[in-house]
């Protein structure tokens, strides 16, 4: 038996024990994503349930079933206080149960996808992590797999580390090994990875994919946000060629776009011939695709989301959808109905780090309705935060066209987002700029 797997037997042990390491007052980072270690979660939460354990507070971002059947039920969050960094369905309907029954049923951090893992390991200075990383290698190293993130910087800071081992994690190639050595506690547990869903796109997504499409160039680098409309855009770029990727998320459209030929990275200035990413979400072929797979690479997002990183990458191009564009041009993409809705993510890391790169595009996309065509995405103030600033928003693309507001007046953006409003609120928009003195006639 060699050292390595010597420290592996040592630190091998149930659920239960693993989560009996984590003390009341443990703040404890979770992994994101596909990456939450499921049998891990649920003795944590039996523990909370059985009143073993109170005051944990869980910090993560992108929460998924795993632990919202888990650790982020509400009869849960008085021992088990969520802290999400990015709002999800589940953290809404827990927020909405605390209001219904008068008390806090999660609690919310703003701070922007690259910040997270200074947030987390200087900031609040959580003490233990738990994450689902592949298999062990004959170096003693495992893979965080799909899910870099902020996982490394904390699992090289936390007191405690606690791994859930699963054959299904693939093994990625790039910043991501987290050494036996450095680990607390492993469990064994062989689940497939969570997979998913793929939402169908709607006529405005194929139109704005097509629109987005045609203002990228043969050997862009892109960077893609989740969703229909990103996966839009994706679909209508099989016909480019030499295309990159540095993006946060990895998702099905882009790895198409690999296997296609589509992607080739080789005209990146960065990294060429390398796909980056942080994280990455899909199918099971998605993950398979991952797996020991030279041509990609997972880093730090505190690198990957980095604006000075994003523009070393020439004719850098980054898409991301939006939920509100004010007539100044300032975005809210994370704030509906008067609600926290998700988080700011990494959007103005992408529109920075592309606004500075060579030749780069930032992209901020949006159908031009909400609500089935009652409510306008263009307003005259926006209802919540502000997510990208008047002053980065570059390019705004909705079903109704696109345009570039850098170097045009107050008054020439106010026209030009009116015109890719929806036809049935234009004269009230242009009522509303006359008002706030953006237009005078």
């Amino acid at each position: 038996m060699t050292d390595y797997a010597i420290q592996y037997a040592e630190r091998l042990m149930s659920p239960a024990d693993a989560a009996a390491l984590i003390p009341s007052g443990a703040k404890v980072a979770m992994a994101l994503g596909v990456a939450q270690p499921p049998a891990l979660l649920k003795a944590l939460a039996d523990r909370a349930e059985a009143k073993a354990v109170d005051d944990i507070n869980i910090y993560y971002l992108l929460s998924t079933a795993i632990a919202g059947e888990t650790v982020l039920r509400y009869e849960l969050t008085d021992r088990l206080r969520p802290h999400s960094l990015f709002h999800g369905a589940i953290e809404r309907k827990l927020e909405a149960r605390g209001i219904e029954e008068g008390r806090q049923g999660v609690w919310f951090v703003p701070t922007g996808f690259q910040q997270t893992p200074k947030v987390l390991t200087r900031e609040i200075g959580v003490d233990t992590l738990v994450a689902t990383v592949s298999p062990m290698d004959a170096n003693g190293n495992f893979s965080l797999g799909t899910n870099t993130d902020y996982a490394l910087a904390v699992s090289r800071t936390a007191k405690r580390v606690i791994l859930e081992v699963n054959p299904h994690m693939p093994r990625v190639f790039g910043e991501g090994a987290v050494h036996v050595s450095q680990v607390t506690a492993l469990v064994e547990h062989a689940a497939p990875l969570l997979e998913a869903g793929k939402a169908a796109p709607q006529p405005q997504d194929l139109i704005i994919g097509g629109l987005i499409a045609g203002l990228i160039e043969n050997g862009s680098t892109l960077q893609m946000g989740i969703g229909a409309l990103p996966d839009a855009v994706c679909a209508a770029l099989h016909d480019h060629a030499d295309l990159g990727i540095h993006t946060e998320l990895l998702t099905p459209g882009l790895v198409e776009l690999m296997r296609a030929g589509v992607v080739t990275n080789a005209k990146k200035s960065l990294h060429p011939g390398k796909t980056v990413f942080t994280f990455a979400m899909g199918d099971r072929s998605t993950y398979d695709f991952l797996h020991e797979n030279p041509g990609l690479e997972a880093r730090p997002v505190d690198y990957v989301n980095d604006p000075a990183v994003i523009a070393r990458n020439d004719k850098m191009v980054s898409v991301n959808a939006t939920l509100q564009i004010d007539l100044f041009g300032a975005c809210c993409s994370e704030y509906l109905n008067g609600r926290q809705y998700t988080a700011s993510g990494g959007q103005l890391d992408f529109v920075r780090g592309a606004s500075a790169s060579q030749g780069g595009q930032s992209i901020i996309a949006c159908h031009s309705t909400a609500a089935k065509g009652t409510a306008s995405r263009i307003v005259a103030r926006l209802d919540g935060p502000v997510t990208t600033p008047r002053n980065d928003t570059q390019i705004v693309v909705t079903e109704h066209g696109w345009v570039n507001l850098r170097g045009l007046t107050v008054d020439q953006r106010a026209r030009a987002l009116i015109g890719l409003a929806a036809p049935q609120f234009r004269e009230g928009l242009q009522a509303e700029a006359r008002a706030l003195g953006l237009i005078a006639i």
